[in-house]
């Protein structure tokens, strides 16, 4: 599986290695694609079914990295949980419908809430580095289980 160039250039100028398992993880949120939210036992699990060795310990570290080197964008769940997905520049503004019961996460783009975001920070004498809007809700499924 060959390396993103950017990648190792990012890792070895931060004194880290490439290791399989650090593209093995990025590799599979790029197979999943731009959208797909996944915690870290989902993707341990994963990688797991499709026989790749990787420690959970390994994912929570190798999560943690990626989305500090901005690969990966964190959504951090107000249950407690978090989830991952491949960050993009093209689909850096958008939203997320949360179900509090099962955790299903659906996006969402609008552009009222980014011109709140940039109104409110303008207002306030701030420069908007990005504005995201977490939606907390039942979905059809818990909604009608209740």
């Amino acid at each position: 599986m060959p390396a993103q160039p950017s990648l190792r250039t990012s890792l070895h100028d931060r004194g880290q290695r490439l290791t399989p398992q650090r593209q093995r993880v990025l590799a599979l949120f790029e197979r999943i694609g731009e959208g797909s939210h996944l915690s870290a036992e989902e993707v341990h699990q994963r990688l797991l079914r499709s026989e790749e060795r990787v420690s959970l310990a390994t994912v929570y570290r190798t999560l943690r990295l990626l989305s500090s080197m901005g690969l990966l964008q964190e959504l951090e769940l107000p249950e407690g949980g978090r989830r991952f997905e491949l960050a993009s520049d093209a689909h850096r503004d958008h939203h997320h419908l949360v179900c509090v019961r099962c955790g299903r996460t659906e996006e969402f783009e609008t552009p009222a809430v980014l011109q709140a975001g940039e109104q409110a920070a303008g207002h306030h004498g701030f420069r908007l580095l990005e504005c995201v809007l977490n939606v907390r809700a039942l979905c059809p499924g818990c909604a009608a289980a209740e």
